[in-house]
């Protein structure tokens, strides 16, 4: 029976304590805390994700330094420069190797030779994009993010990304509609061999 009364004690000590003025004081100043973070703008959170994920890497044209090619930063973003052309390479070497240009904007593989896109909001880039075909673009892989198109080339890595939230992509889209346009018309990719297009 002491036992008994013991534990009923103890509950009942355990309850006052947990519903204290001061314990309910500790909880609402918690919650005020948790409701007066700042919601991240979503252009900001765009360039986060821009940064972290390597956008840069290819699709911003480079310029050569002591430490080796940086980004240019009149160009970032921009794509594989228009004006650039490709040196002679040994096409045997490409069927079993990915060769990049030195800018890293353009590679060469198996697949033909692929340029990395303008993604500025020129209308020579995503200008004229909705940011429905960005998120098709990134979660089907489709070029231009249009049905009917072909594949997006190596070596983008849409199935990595496409593992991205909407709500990220569309961050993602929403920071790269707000950058500098840049007129950069990238040229075509050269396919191996012809690519199947999808039914229309």
């Amino acid at each position: 029976m002491k036992t008994c009364h013991l534990i009923f004690c103890m509950m009942g000590i355990i309850f006052i304590a947990c519903n204290s003025p001061k314990q309910k004081e500790i909880a609402t100043k918690e919650m005020a805390k948790t409701e007066t973070i700042p919601v991240v703008d979503k252009v900001k959170r765009g360039e986060q994700l821009v940064a972290s994920v390597g956008c840069n890497d290819c699709h911003s044209p480079k310029i050569m330094t002591d430490r080796g090619p940086e980004v240019d930063p009149d160009r970032r973003l921009s794509g594989h420069p228009s004006d650039e052309h490709l040196p002679p390479y040994d096409k045997e070497t490409a069927k079993s190797y990915v060769l990049f240009s030195m800018g890293l904007t353009a590679a060469v593989g198996p697949w033909g030779t692929s340029f990395a896109a303008n993604l500025t909001p020129d209308e020579s880039g995503i200008g004229n994009w909705s940011e429905a075909q960005f998120l098709k673009a990134i979660k089907e892989g489709k070029f231009k993010g249009m049905d009917g198109t072909r594949p997006m080339l190596p070596p983008m890595p849409w199935t990595e990304y496409r593992n991205f939230s909407d709500e990220d992509l569309a961050a993602i889209f929403a920071y790269l509609k707000s950058i500098k346009p840049i007129d950069n018309v990238v040229p075509a990719a050269i396919l191996s061999t012809p690519q199947p297009l999808e039914a229309k």
